[in-house]
């Protein structure tokens, strides 16, 4: 998938889980990687953070280290 298509969807989901109640949202938003992005796409999402990360919300980032 193309890097700009990748970090759009990242971030809505961020945006989402922002909106919910609690303080466990990037625990929220890496089990949501875990449960619905294939392992290609997740390992591009760590590889993008490798580089930079540039347009990653900064949430997606918490969540994708906590994943590994």
């Amino acid at each position: 998938m193309s890097p700009e298509k990748m970090v759009h969807m990242a971030n809505q989901i961020a945006t989402f889980f922002k909106s919910q109640p609690g303080d466990d949202q990037a625990d929220k938003v890496a089990r949501h990687l875990l449960d619905f992005w294939e392992p290609r796409m997740r390992d591009q999402l760590r590889d993008y953070i490798a580089a930079g990360g540039k347009g990653l919300d900064t949430l997606v980032i918490k969540a994708a280290r906590q994943i590994g």
